[in-house]
């Protein structure tokens, strides 16, 4: 019998409360064992069920959503058939992404591959559309990896738990690798330009590396040492690379577990803070949640989405950037008066959180259970239109960007289970082109999901 089933938790209450009769007559009505009542740490009370409603309820006052109750933005032929793709082995998938890539050799043509990686430390390379394992690399890593990137379409950035950082070719000829972090590298952010390739990676040692790579003609690529490096007084949860919108200039976005801000930093040999942008402005606690997760919408680069790790639901924003320029004064110093008093600075200060609430357009609630544990991973649907969540139940649910309404929920995986990864965009079948989702869970499923078209 479940230790939380209802009869459980009612027979927990009695005892709890000592109406030892009572208890003694449900036992027998409800055929329960005898010992029934008893509780252990961590075990579901009906206090403890009343709790999460009062904090669910709470949440629910400070949801922001879109206000269009005309035609919706989500956008037609969503994925919506699971496709479970084989490896050779199971084990947790523990990363997923959708690249487009080439091969090395100029005779053969493009084609895309689908890049996932297991806890066993196999890299699983497969052929799209067919979904066919073309590469399962074992000896890259000494643990497994956490995070992938492909480079000009010939190579492939890998870190793993270990800490450290490789590139090879997509045959998975390691061509150089570097261990700059002592702990996980969770992820890996690159930005290409015809100037310069730029490279973060985002490790559990409190610290943030900035590479610049030379791939450029280079068949045979290094990696330098760090341009740059940020230490961070918590661990870095997400980064993102953006342009500036004044000048083009590449700017890094960071967050950090225990703290609501976006941090922006310059990306050069200096990696300056150039501001930082709060996504709980008004909020009382200390610490309302993390951001945990950040993703770029594919039609406005201004725009981005954000997982965060509120529990026991993720909560999801989508946030107009405020990019500090280049001097870095996104802070109180760029709208308090040369002669601040105290009056003075407080009006500065609201007037900031003002800005920052104004520029959160969606706040919602996914339903998407989560616990302190949870990894939050979001994808966008590649047209803009919504946005993909992960979360701990087996669910991957969808999320309409313009009114922040769960519009689908896609069952595949085992229910229960944890849905770490997941990776949108689109895979040409034939003639069409057509917008596929995957994921990865600790059920050990990779699942390809297709448009009902696709049938």
């Amino acid at each position: 019998m479940s230790s939380s089933e209802a009869a459980i938790i009612v027979a927990r209450f009695l005892k709890a409360n000592s109406y030892d009769e009572t208890l003694d007559a449900f036992i027998r009505e409800a055929g329960l064992p005898s010992s029934a009542g008893s509780t252990n740490k961590g075990d579901l009370t009906i206090e403890k069920i009343l709790e999460e409603k009062r904090t669910f309820d709470v949440s629910l006052q400070f949801e922001r959503l879109g206000t269009d109750e005309g035609a919706h933005g989500w956008g037609h032929h969503a994925p919506a058939l699971p496709n479970e793709i084989s490896g050779p082995t199971r084990s947790n998938i523990l990363h997923v992404s959708l690249p487009l890539v080439a091969n090395t050799t100029a005779a053969d043509a493009s084609e895309p591959l689908l890049v996932a990686t297991t806890a066993d430390r196999r890299l699983n390379v497969h052929e799209l559309p067919a979904c066919t394992l073309k590469n399962s690399l074992l000896a890259m890593h000494d643990s497994p990896v956490l995070s992938t990137a492909v480079l000009k379409q010939t190579h492939l950035l890998t870190a793993s738990m270990s800490g450290q950082l490789a590139i090879s070719d997509l045959q998975g000829e390691v061509l150089d690798k570097r261990r700059d972090h002592t702990k996980y590298v969770v992820q890996i952010a690159t930005h290409e330009s015809e100037n310069a390739t730029w490279l973060a990676t985002a490790g559990w040692d409190g610290k943030v590396h900035l590479y610049q790579l030379d791939i450029a003609g280079n068949n045979s690529p290094t990696l330098p040492p760090p341009t740059a490096s940020i230490s961070l007084p918590t661990n870095p949860e997400a980064l993102l690379f953006i342009k500036h919108p004044d000048n083009d200039s590449i700017v890094l976005i960071v967050t950090r577990r225990d703290s609501t801000h976006l941090f922006y930093y310059s990306v050069d040999s200096e990696a300056c803070l150039l501001g930082k942008q709060n996504l709980a402005p008004h909020s009382n606690a200390w610490i309302a949640f993390t951001p945990s997760a950040i993703a770029t919408c594919p039609r406005d680069s201004t725009l981005v989405a954000v997982a965060t790790s509120a529990t026991p639901h993720m909560k999801l924003l989508i946030v107009r950037l405020m990019v500090p320029s280049m001097e870095g004064d996104a802070s109180l110093a760029s709208i308090v008066p040369a002669e601040e008093t105290q009056a003075s600075q407080a009006r500065a200060a609201l007037a900031l959180q003002d800005r920052e609430s104004a520029a959160i357009l969606i706040h919602c609630t996914t339903m998407a259970p989560q616990t302190a544990y949870s990894t939050p991973a979001l994808t966008w649907r590649p047209d803009g239109t919504g946005v993909w969540v992960n979360s701990d139940d087996g669910a991957i649910r969808g999320i309409e960007a313009k009114t922040g309404k769960i519009i689908a929920t896609l069952k595949g995986h085992e229910p229960g289970s944890k849905i770490r990864c997941l990776s949108a965009g689109w895979v040409s079948s034939g003639d069409e082109r057509q917008e596929w989702l995957v994921s990865g869970g600790f059920d050990h499923r990779l699942i390809v999901w297709k448009p009902e078209s696709a049938k």
